[in-house]
Formats: structure tokens, C-alpha cells, sequence
């Protein structure tokens, strides 16, 4: 345990469940100040701001959501982080198998002692290196643990963090390591691959048309015939995506019927 006090940082959009972990942290001799965030986007600044020992983070908030937080951040510079949720029992096990910790809304006093024993048991044995490696594994997750995302943290130059809506997106292209995002006729790089995203996306909004392309369903204007099965699906701002065989019965099926 260092010296100084843990320095903690509790986040949760509900003010009710935040002033009660609040209250509880208040009585924790080793809590040496407390600070708290009302939303992912406030989270993410105090995080690195503020550069805490300790968070509480809730997986579930509108807008930026606990997962989210750690994206933005980067899983290897998050501090110690537990996890706050009302998932059910599956879900929290991958949790489990990869965080410090989690508390199940709504949690007993006792629960919280628990977990601050991990917490000081993490501290006085381990460094940050290896928790940076278990928020890593979080995030490779299986899909079905997750909800789709709602927005993008998308870097840009001088350090920039950029908060995208998926909902503003009209089409998706992979390029190398990065994914070109084409949204109301601005394009931003951002680094992930084409099929990770896919599996992080509604799949009732955006569909694989192509080996190298996604788009929003919502954007489709038409559809013209190509060679060979193949169609040029025309997106609403004038933009042509080709809509290959390959994919071709994906989007049928999201359509429910033939094209």
C-alpha cells in the first residue's frame, strides 16, 4: 500500500447508488480522497486528469458506457477498476474472469469490504502491468456479453479524443491496420479492424456488403445491378459501395427477402 492513500474515483450516472458507494468509501481509513464522475465522458477526463489509484466504474450508462471508459483510456494506463453492474449471473462471469472486481447492484456493506480487500491485496502484490493485460482480455470478450456500441472513441491528431454516434455513420471501409469512418461527408481514421467493429455494431442497423466495406442501412438510397450477382448499393450523400456475392445473403436475410 503506498503512503499517501488510495485515490479513488467513483463513476455512475445514478446518484442514489454513486452517493451510497461514496458514503461507504468516506469510512475507509486508507481512502485518502475521493472524487466522482457522472458519465463516461466525465469519467475519461478525470481519469486522466486526476490520474486515480482506484475506480468504480458502472458498465451500464447512456452515451459513453463503463466499456467504453476503458477503450477511450486505453486498457494498459486504466488504474485498479471494479466493476459496478446489475448484469445477470453469465454476464458477470466474464467480468469476473478478467476485472479486479465487481459489486452486483445493489450490494451489501459487507460486499464492498470485500472487494477493498482485493483492492489492498492488488496493491501491496502487483503493479498495473498485469491488470492492463486482465482489462485486455475484458475487452476481447465474447460480443454476446456486450451491447452493441452507441458511439466511437475515435483519436485524432494532437491527442485529441473524438466521441462518434454510430447512428451519424453512413459506411464503414477498411483500411490496413485502421477503418475509415464516413460520416455526413467527414471521414476519420480510426484504429481497429473491420471485423472487430462488425461484431461490436447493431447488426439491425449496419451490414458487411463487402470484404472491405460495412454500412448503415439506414443510408442506403438504392440499389443498381452490377455484373455477375453483384450490385453498387447507393448510400443517400451520392456514395458507392459494391455489394458483393459473398455478402450479398447477409443482407438478405437482414432484409427478409430476396434481392
Amino acid at each position: 500500500m503506498n503512503g499517501r492513500g488510495l485515490r479513488v474515483l467513483v463513476v455512475d450516472d445514478e446518484m442514489p447508488a454513486r452517493q451510497r458507494l461514496l458514503d461507504l468509501l468516506r469510512k475507509e481509513e486508507d481512502v485518502a480522497t475521493l472524487a466522482e464522475a457522472t458519465d463516461g465522458q466525465a469519467a475519461v477526463a478525470a481519469i486522466e486528469s486526476q490520474r486515480p489509484d482506484l475506480v468504480f466504474l458502472d458498465v451500464q450508462m447512456p452515451g459513453l458506457d463503463g466499456l467504453c471508459v476503458v477503450e477511450a483510456v486505453g486498457a494498459e494506463r486504466m488504474p485498479l477498476t471494479v466493476f459496478v453492474t446489475a448484469f445477470d449471473q453469465h454476464a458477470i462471469q466474464a467480468f469476473e474472469a478478467n476485472a479486479l472486481d465487481y459489486l452486483l447492484k445493489p450490494f451489501s456493506d459487507e460486499r464492498l469490504e470485500a472487494t477493498m480487500a482485493r483492492v489492498r491485496a492488488r496493491v501491496d502484490e502487483r503493479g498495473m502491468r498485469e491488470l492492463g493485460a486482465r482489462m485486455m482480455g475484458l475487452l476481447s470478450t465474447p460480443s454476446a456479453t456486450r451491447r452493441p456500441l452507441d458511439r466511437l472513441v475515435v483519436k485524432g491528431k494532437g491527442g485529441t479524443t473524438r466521441f462518434l454516434r454510430v447512428t451519424d455513420l453512413d459506411w464503414i471501409e477498411a483500411a490496413g491496420a485502421y477503418v475509415s469512418l464516413h460520416a455526413g461527408g467527414k471521414d476519420l481514421l480510426h484504429r481497429a479492424s473491420l471485423t472487430d467493429l462488425e461484431a461490436r455494431l447493431d447488426p439491425q442497423r449496419f451490414v458487411r456488403v463487402h470484404r472491405s466495406a460495412i454500412v448503415n442501412i439506414e443510408r442506403i438510397q438504392h440499389l443498381e445491378p452490377a455484373s455477375h450477382g453483384e450490385f453498387e448499393v447507393v448510400l443517400k450523400d451520392g456514395a458507392r459501395v459494391r455489394l458483393s456475392r459473398t455478402y450479398r445473403p447477409q443482407l438478405e436475410e437482414r432484409l427478409g427477402q430476396p434481392l
